[in-house]
Formats: structure tokens, C-alpha cells, sequence
């Protein structure tokens, strides 16, 4: 982890999905460094913050989740509007809409009104499916060769960082090229896109796919923020309500350079006591 990164990131409003806190993929350290960099007047977790199926069949909570949540908490208590839209895998969570946890509002389905007055359907992504033709066996195959591809990114930046280079998502790029998965992706943008179309909204906000994107298709917009489990992005909206994606391995590169050039200690942080992460 950087130390001390310090906040040169601002930002009206970030939407952050797919961080999984629970599973031994999730980029927690990642995240905690992207949230001590950016400042912003609203957070969206747009689902799959917990990651419950993870942890039903086998715990995994190092203390960097819980850190994780702490980071969370204290931003809504310092005065940032925080808003909860559970995903699938934390749907245990969509119980409690119209509710709040502290200072953090829990709702199924949100909205959002940018700056430059684009109304956008916040949503995690997940009631998309009904509308894509994917069998049973298709989704049980992929989830396995999907945990099978998350070894291989780990091990290969495990690689990567020996060398002394940046993180990157051999998964994504695997993902990318493989017919079948990549027919999916584009079909699940399309349904997202006529579901925003269609109940009058002129764009939507979402994860679900851990495909980060921005794209716009006759008039209506689509973003997916991506994940903190492959590809460490978020979606921001800038002051003048314009929308871009940010990947956190390549800005922290930036942050990394301007901490140097301004003399400022760029060495790891103290290592988490062992006992955090045990397990049952």
C-alpha cells in the first residue's frame, strides 16, 4: 500500500460495485488506497459490496475488509452522502430498503441527477439476466472457469509485482477475447440500455459483469463502474457532471510519480496482523 497517499482525486459523485468483501479475490488494499485518494460529495455501492455467498461456504475476512467498511462508515459520518444498492450476492440486504445502517441509506433502485441534468437509473445489474438467454449449465461453467481465471490473475500479478510491474488484469483481457463470454457482455449493455430506455431514463449506472465501460447507444448512456475483484475501477462524475471511468492500478501510478516528485515517502504500510485473517 502507498503511504499516506493523501486526497488529489475531486469528484462529485463515484459509484463503486463488485468490491466482495468476503472473497479471497476481493483487491481490498486497492480499494483502501483509492478511497484515501479521492474526495467526492456522494458514494454509490452499486451491489456486491458483501459478497455472502463467499462467506456461506467459507469464511474469508482479513482485516483490510474491515478496514474497508470502517473507510465506508466514516465517510458517511464526515458528511458524504452514501447510498447502498445491494447486489445478488449481498441481497440479503435488499430487505432493508428504505432504511439505513449509520449514516447509509439502503435502496433497491436508485436515481441520480448529474450536473449537466441527466437523469441515470442506479441499479446493480442482476434483474438484467432475465433478459439474456443464458442456460443454467452456461452460468454454473462459467462460474467455475471464472474462479479458475481469478487464480491465474493472482498468481500472474503475484509475478508481475516481483518484476516490479504494474497490476493488470490478465482475466479481463482472457474475458475479453473469448467469444461466448464476450456475446454475453454485449448482450447484457443492450438490456441494460432498453430497461433505462424504457422506463424514461437517459442512462444507467450499474456492475454485476465486472466489465468496466462507457458507452451510448441513441441517446441513452451506459456505465458499468466494474470491480474491485479483477479490474479495480470506479465510475466518477465530474463537477461539471461529465462521467468517466477510473482504474485505480494505472492512477496510482500518477499518485506514485507525484508523491516522488514532490519528496514524499511512497514505502508500504505495517503489515496486518496474521490473526486477522483466520478462518472456520
Amino acid at each position: 500500500m502507498l503511504q499516506n497517499p493523501g486526497a488529489s482525486l475531486r469528484y462529485s459523485t463515484i459509484w463503486l460495485s463488485d468490491i466482495h468483501l468476503g472473497y479471497r479475490h476481493c483487491k481490498a488494499d486497492f480499494l483502501l488506497e483509492f478511497l484515501a485518494t479521492v474526495r467526492c460529495d456522494t458514494i454509490f455501492l452499486v451491489g456486491d459490496v458483501l459478497d455472502l455467498w463467499s462467506l456461506r461456504n467459507q469464511w474469508h475476512w482479513p482485516a483490510t475488509h474491515s478496514a474497508v467498511l470502517r473507510a465506508l462508515l466514516e465517510r458517511a459520518d464526515n458528511g458524504t452522502r452514501v447510498v447502498y444498492v445491494p447486489g445478488n450476492h449481498d441481497e440479503t440486504i435488499r430487505d432493508f430498503a428504505g432504511n439505513a445502517f449509520g449514516k447509509i441509506a439502503i435502496e433497491k433502485q436508485c436515481e441520480h441527477l448529474t450536473a449537466n441534468g441527466r437523469r441515470l437509473l442506479v441499479t446493480h445489474g442482476d434483474e438484467f439476466e432475465a433478459l439474456i438467454r443464458c442456460s443454467a449449465l452456461t452460468r454454473v461453467l462459467g462460474s467455475a472457469s471464472y474462479s479458475a481465471l481469478l487464480r491465474l490473475n493472482r498468481h500472474y500479478n503475484h509475478w508481475r509485482a516481483w518484476r516490479g510491474q504494474p497490476y493488470w488484469s490478465l482475466a479481463t483481457a482472457i474475458k475479453n477475447r473469448v467469444g461466448n463470454a464476450r456475446r454475453a457482455i454485449d448482450a447484457f449493455e443492450l438490456a441494460a440500455l432498453d430497461y433505462a430506455h424504457a422506463h424514461g431514463f437517459d442512462g444507467v449506472v450499474c456492475g454485476h459483469i465486472h466489465q468496466p465501460c462507457t458507452r451510448e447507444v441513441d441517446g441513452t448512456v451506459y456505465c458499468n463502474d466494474g470491480d474491485w475483484v479483477e479490474n479495480c475501477t470506479a465510475l466518477a462524475e465530474t463537477v461539471a457532471g461529465e462521467l468517466e471511468l477510473l482504474h485505480w492500478p494505472r492512477l496510482r501510478e500518477h499518485v506514485m510519480r507525484a508523491h516522488a516528485a514532490n519528496d514524499l515517502p511512497v514505502t508500504p504500510l505495517p503489515r496486518l496482523p496474521r490473526r486477522a485473517t483466520a478462518r472456520r
